[in-house]
C-alpha cells in the first residue's frame, strides 16, 4: 500500500513538472512572438526592457552585428519618422528547449520587406532572471530561395 502510495505521489509530481515546463515553454513562445512584434512596431520600451544589456544578435554569418544600443536605436529612428520598408514579420515551427536558467527558441521568420520576403532560420537565448526571461542572443540566417521546402 505503502509503495502504491510513493507511485501515486511520483507520477503526479511528474505531471505537474512536465506540465510547468509545457507552460513555461508556451509562455517563451509567446515572449518570442513579442520580440517580433516589437521589431515589427519598433516598440522601444518592448526593446528595451527585453534585452539584456549584453545582448548581441549576430545577423547572417556574422555580416552584422548589433548589439543593445543598436537595436533600440533603430527603433528609435524609425518612431521618430525614419521610413521602414518592413511589411511583416511572421514566425513559425517554434521549438523550446530549458536548462536551469537558460532556454533556447528556435524557429523561422518569414520577413517580408522590399524587394522580396526573405526567410530566416533563428536560434535566440533568453536567460530566466528575478524579473523574468531577458533576450541575450540572436542569431539569424537567410535561408536562400532554393534551399526552401
Amino acid at each position: 500500500m505503502k509503495i502504491l502510495f510513493l507511485s501515486f505521489l511520483l507520477a503526479i509530481s511528474l505531471t505537474t513538472l512536465s506540465f510547468a515546463q509545457n507552460s513555461e515553454k508556451e509562455n517563451l513562445i509567446k515572449l518570442d512572438l513579442g520580440w517580433e512584434k516589437a521589431l515589427l512596431d519598433s516598440d522601444v520600451e518592448f526593446l528595451e526592457n527585453l534585452l539584456s544589456d549584453d545582448f548581441i544578435w549576430v545577423h547572417n554569418h556574422a555580416g552584422l552585428i548589433d548589439g543593445k544600443p543598436q537595436v533600440v536605436a533603430s527603433a528609435k529612428r524609425i518612431q521618430s519618422g525614419q521610413a521602414i520598408t518592413t511589411k511583416s514579420r511572421t514566425s513559425r515551427d517554434h521549438q523550446v528547449v530549458i536548462l536551469e536558467n537558460t532556454a533556447i527558441v528556435t524557429g523561422y521568420t518569414l520577413v517580408d520587406r522590399a524587394p522580396s520576403p526573405t526567410l530566416y532560420n533563428f536560434m535566440r537565448t533568453y536567460v530566466k532572471t528575478n524579473s523574468g526571461y531577458r533576450l541575450l542572443g540572436n542569431h539569424t540566417m537567410a535561408i536562400p530561395e532554393e534551399e526552401i521546402k
